[in-house]
C-alpha cells in the first residue's frame, strides 16, 4: 500500500516538463508546498537529477537540496588553484543511479578494496561506510525505500572500488522497478514544452 501511496502522491501533484539539452526536466509541486525537480536522460528515461526544495513556515523557498546527481564544487570559481586542489582532494560524495540500481560513487578513496566496510544499519534504516584503517567513515538513507516504507536488505548491497573511486551498489527492488515504469507511464502524459529556458511552474 505505502507503494500505491506514494505513486499517487506523484500522480496528483501539480507537474510541468520541458525539454532541453537532450534532458526532459519535470517539475513537481505537491499539495503541501514541495518542490521536486527531475531531469531524465530524453532517450534511455534514465534518471540524472533530482532535487527537492520547501517552503517555510513564512512562505519563503529554501535551496534546493540534491538528491540525485553530481554537487557542484562549492565555490570552486572563487578559490585558488591551490585551494581547488586541495578541495578536490576530498572525497565527494555523489548517487548516481541505473536503470536497475541505486549507485552512489565517492571519488578521491586511493585505499584497496579489502579496507573498506560496507554494510546495512537496520535500526537507522541507512548504509554504513566504514575503512579498516580509520580514515573514512559515512552513513547514509536511500530516501526511495522511505518513501515507498520497503525495508532495507542487505543481500541487495554491494560495492566496487576501481580508479580511487568506491562504487555502492543497491539492487532496486521489484516493487520500485513497477513503481517506476509507472511514473514513466505517467509522465508521457505531461505535455513537455521544448524551449531553452527554464522548467517553471504554471
Amino acid at each position: 500500500m505505502a507503494v500505491t501511496g506514494w505513486l499517487e502522491s506523484l500522480r496528483a501533484a501539480e507537474k510541468t516538463a520541458l525539454l532541453q539539452d537532450g534532458r526532459r526536466k519535470v517539475h513537481y509541486l505537491f499539495p503541501d508546498g514541495k518542490e521536486m525537480a527531475e531531469e531524465y536522460d530524453e532517450k534511455t528515461s534514465e534518471l540524472l537529477v533530482r532535487k527537492w526544495r520547501v517552503k517555510s513556515a513564512l512562505g519563503a523557498l529554501s535551496q534546493w537540496q540534491l538528491e540525485v546527481g553530481e554537487p557542484a564544487l562549492p565555490g570552486a570559481g572563487s578559490l585558488g588553484p591551490e585551494l581547488i586542489k586541495e578541495s578536490n582532494a576530498n572525497p565527494i560524495f555523489m548517487r548516481k543511479d541505473t536503470k536497475t540500481s541505486f549507485q552512489w560513487r565517492i571519488r578521491n578513496l586511493p585505499y584497496p578494496k579489502d579496507v573498506y566496510s560496507v554494510g546495512v544499519a537496520q535500526k537507522e534504516r541507512c548504509i554504513v561506510v566504514r575503512t579498516t584503517n580509520k580514515k573514512y567513515y559515512k552513513k547514509f538513507s536511500i530516501p526511495d525505500l522511505d518513501r515507498y516504507q520497503l525495508p532495507l536488505d542487505d543481500s541487495l548491497l554491494s560495492f566496487a572500488h576501481a580508479n580511487c573511486t568506491l562504487i555502492i551498489s543497491y539492487q532496486k527492488p521489484k516493487e520500485i522497478m513497477v513503481a517506476e515504469s509507472e511514473l514513466q507511464k505517467e509522465l508521457k502524459k505531461v505535455k513537455t514544452a521544448h524551449s531553452d529556458g527554464d522548467c517553471k511552474t504554471q
